[in-house]
């Protein structure tokens, strides 16, 4: 799993930074990748990333501000011409799919693919044996959601040397035994799997906060995540112009994820003040001196997501 960034600035794009887009790479858990949010010039975004449009199985739309959501009808339109076949889903907020609709129909463009636009009020979006989706409603001028992406724990790993010495050799007793049922062999001897195999592996956690100024469903999206990534759009000294235009600051964002118990925090959606990286470096100062684990977003830069130490 790596969170990978198209766009990191907030309302419009700039020379150095383009509109909001997060990417989170499932390379090795479905060979895919999901996006939350698709400001307008993300595709050209993609166009310069190691990214394939057509392995996109997932987007999720925080709220209905052209910054997050202008690039959408050209993306979709231009998955299919980059050879995307395999269906895609897109969740989003109420209204989300009359805008898709008009756009895609007065441009008349042909979606060679299963197109389904899921609109939502939050709870449990999606659910397979690998990973759920969890959605809340923030607090910013229009609805917008911040999303809990859990995978689910992994089984551990087999002792191959124990399982030598039993006289079992690679087969599909091994599968039944990662499943954590016993098995017996041919010799009669039977074998329990809590005797074979590793503690199971705690799968991860990334949230994905919209647009929002501090609010209390921020918390339990957040809760003991592996990575947070939380807008910034000011420095703490402009607490009270965030305020007014519900956003947060980047001691808010820090102060998020000190209450929530995040292992890692990205702070991304910089507003066009901040021009640069080394204009960005006090604000991830501010932010530090709460929440050490603190990064900058940067467009184009890979962020592993590493499990919390001891799982």
């Amino acid at each position: 799993m790596e969170i990978y960034f198209l766009g990191t600035n907030a309302g419009i794009p700039t020379v150095q930074r383009n509109v909001t887009s997060v990417v989170l790479r499932l390379l090795e858990e479905r060979r895919s990748f999901w996006m939350f949010d698709c400001g307008e010039g993300t595709q050209h975004q993609i166009l310069r990333s190691p990214l394939r449009l057509g392995k996109l199985e997932k987007l999720f739309i925080t709220h209905l501000h052209g910054d997050h959501l202008f690039g959408l009808p050209g993306l979709i339109s231009s998955r299919g011409y980059q050879g995307g076949t395999a269906p895609l889903s897109v969740y989003g907020p109420p209204g989300l799919k009359a805008f898709l609709d008009i756009s895609l129909s007065v441009s008349q463009s042909r979606i060679p693919y299963k197109l389904e636009v899921v609109e939502h009020n939050g709870g449990l979006l999606f659910e397979d044996e690998h990973f759920k989706v969890e959605s809340a409603l923030l607090e910013h001028r229009i609805d917008s959601y911040g999303y809990r992406v859990t995978e689910k724990d992994r089984p551990g790993s087999l002792n191959i040397e124990l399982l030598k010495g039993y006289g079992l050799r690679p087969g599909p007793l091994y599968g039944v035994l990662k499943s954590g049922m016993d098995v017996t062999t041919e010799q009669g001897i039977t074998i329990a799997a809590a005797d074979v195999l590793s503690e199971p592996k705690r799968g991860r956690i990334v949230t994905v906060l919209g647009d929002t100024r501090p609010c209390d469903n921020s918390i339990p999206l957040a809760r003991e995540a592996d990575l947070l990534i939380h807008e910034a759009t000011f420095a703490h000294e402009l607490a009270k112009m965030a305020r007014e235009y519900h956003h947060s600051t980047t001691v808010q964002a820090a102060e998020i994820a000190k209450e929530a118990k995040a292992r890692q925090l990205i702070l991304t959606h910089f507003s066009s003040r901040y021009s640069s990286l080394e204009e960005l470096g006090p604000l991830l100062e501010e932010a530090r001196a709460i929440f050490p684990d603190t990064q900058l977003a940067e467009e184009f830069r890979l962020f592993p997501v590493e499990r919390k130490k001891g799982n």
